[in-house]
């Protein structure tokens, strides 16, 4: 097999960019295209940074171990199936599963800091950033703490003004001047759905 076309997918913590995947997946084949995210390389819970109040900040770059990641999309690259065990965020409801990557013609490689960490960026053949306005991005971002990760809104509210919102403005928008295309993403998905027409004939003719 050739060498893989690395996809790098990136944005704001809540600004459509699940969304954006399925749509993508959706319109390969499982040997076509394998996604591996960021979101599975969380380090344990022991080794999270702590901010002063005693919380657990998962929005910084040293919470990804990103010696990890970046071992495991060589290995894609250089045509070897990767195994990690899914990251559940502590939900105890969650039997995490072991997750097996399969090097395919595109590899989507999505995260908050995949743009960040330079090792990682250098492997990419094309960056997609999704945007939203940050009173989207929050709205998303507890509809989702609280359906899939239990949490309740104070607590959501904290972190996205003390985590989320300060490491996007200091590690994520500033990636944006390199990337090759930004979907806005703000209020409806016109953007998305036209940038999704134009992303996907142009990933269809990798393949």
């Amino acid at each position: 097999m050739k060498t893989p076309f690395f996809v790098g997918i990136s944005g704001g913590s809540g600004s459509g960019k699940t969304y954006f995947l399925k749509k993508l997946l959706s319109a390969f084949g499982p040997d076509e295209l394998c996604l591996i995210s960021q979101d599975n390389y969380y380090r344990p819970g022991d080794q999270q940074p702590i901010d002063g109040r005693g919380f657990m900040n998962f929005d910084l770059p040293e919470s990804i171990d990103e010696a990890e990641y970046t071992r495991d999309l060589l290995q894609l690259r250089n045509g070897q199936p990767v195994q990690r065990l899914e990251y559940t965020f502590n939900n105890r409801s969650i039997v995490p599963a072991m997750l097996t990557y399969q090097p395919c013609p595109i590899v989507m490689v999505e995260g908050l800091f995949v743009f960040y960490y330079a090792q990682i960026a250098k492997l990419l053949d094309l960056k997609i950033f999704v945007d939203a306005s940050d009173v989207v991005k929050i709205r998303r971002r507890i509809i989702r703490d609280n359906m899939e990760r239990g949490c309740d809104l104070d607590d959501v509210l904290y972190r996205y003004e003390h985590h989320v919102l300060p490491s996007y403005e200091k590690y994520i928008n500033p990636t944006k001047s390199n990337v090759d295309f930004i979907i806005p993403n703000h209020y409806d998905n016109t953007g998305m759905e036209k940038a999704l027409e134009v992303i996907l004939a142009y990933l269809k003719a990798k393949l």
